[in-house]
């Protein structure tokens, strides 16, 4: 194990730091990238052979606080319907429902955080903003995904949630998010982000086949291949987040598997969950993580930080005085395993 120190800066809001390629390679040799993917990692090992449905999967105050948050998040849904308006994909109601999440986002930090840890407030209310699409484009797609898994990463970081918290996170947390993205969808219509979902492994998602194909590594029931079966997908969907992610996308696309889902359908073809599981990490590292495309839009902050980024500087354009100057500060611990991913 490995400890790192986690600064947490009272008003700082994250900043891009990712403008050119050169940019991405820096990223993914940093501490915050390699701590960041050993923490998918580790969630990944942690649900193996473990059902959404368990009913003994203990969810700790700050679990429960976070589901509270996405259940609000899903009443607004109910209370901003989509709009009329002639084209089907867009709908501009989702930009009155993501002004009032960003008008709500630090508040909402607030309910999650202990009182010693509302320093950080700031920095994770854009992080958790940004998990759920773009206003401007109207899409969402695995850069906004990628948010809401580093905004759950920076609550270990800090201490919020605990290492005994990540199969709940897995299995309660990010299976909650999903539900919520999957309703934003259908009432919303949202356009994949990047060349029609070319980033992701359906048009929106990819962490939920990482760390579903986790789930499933070892399981004698249910084969790669079991995919393509509607009536295996259907029975199981509940219990696995790989299966349920395969259920929503055939419940919005016709035609055969192969042909709207060839990357998917591909997959099907490896032998074992070994296989796909550890190919996927690799998959999310080259196609996620190190596309420019994709991590230009990241916002790096004190706690995940950018290498050699300067928090006691205003971001560039800002010429106010004393931002950034004399933003309160303290430190927490946090422990990390040093393999790398």
């Amino acid at each position: 194990m490995s400890t790192q120190k986690v600064q947490i800066r009272a008003g700082v809001r994250p900043r891009k730091a990712i403008s050119a390629p050169a940019d991405v390679q820096t990223f993914l040799r940093s501490d915050t990238a390699q701590s960041y993917l050993n923490w998918l990692q580790e969630v990944n090992d942690q649900i193996k052979g473990k059902k959404i449905t368990d009913p003994d999967i203990s969810a700790s105050d700050a679990i429960n606080r976070i589901l509270a948050v996405l259940t609000k998040l899903s009443d607004w849904i109910d209370e901003i319907p989509p709009l009329e308006q002639p084209m089907r994909f867009g709908n501009k109601a989702f930009r009155i429902w993501m002004e009032k999440v960003e008008g709500n986002a630090d508040a909402l930090m607030l309910e999650i955080l202990p009182e010693n840890l509302k320093d950080a407030s700031s920095e994770l209310a854009s992080y958790f903003q940004n998990s759920f699409g773009n206003k401007t484009r109207i899409d969402y797609g695995t850069g906004h995904e990628t948010f809401f898994a580093i905004w759950l990463h920076c609550l270990e970081k800090i201490g919020v949630l605990q290492a005994s918290d990540r199969v709940a996170v897995a299995l309660r947390v990010f299976n909650a998010y999903l539900k919520l993205m999957r309703k934003i969808q259908r009432t919303y219509m949202l356009e994949p982000a990047g060349s029609h979902g070319v980033w992701s492994l359906d048009d929106h998602q990819f962490l939920p086949f990482f760390w579903g194909s986790g789930q499933l590594l070892s399981n004698a029931q249910i084969a790669p291949k079991s995919v393509r079966s509607r009536e295996i997908v259907d029975f199981y969907a509940q219990d696995y987040l790989y299966l349920d992610a395969i259920k929503f996308v055939l419940s919005v696309k016709t035609g055969p598997f192969g042909e709207h889902s060839p990357t998917l359908n591909s997959i099907a073809e490896l032998p074992h969950w070994e296989k796909v599981n550890g190919g996927l990490m690799k998959m999310y590292v080259a196609e996620v993580l190190g596309k420019f495309p994709v991590v230009q839009h990241q916002l790096f902050g004190p706690i995940f930080p950018f290498p050699g980024q300067n928090f006691d500087e205003p971001p560039a354009g800002d010429h106010s005085h004393g931002h950034g100057d004399h933003h309160a500060l303290h430190t927490t611990h946090a422990s990390s395993t040093s393999s790398s991913s």
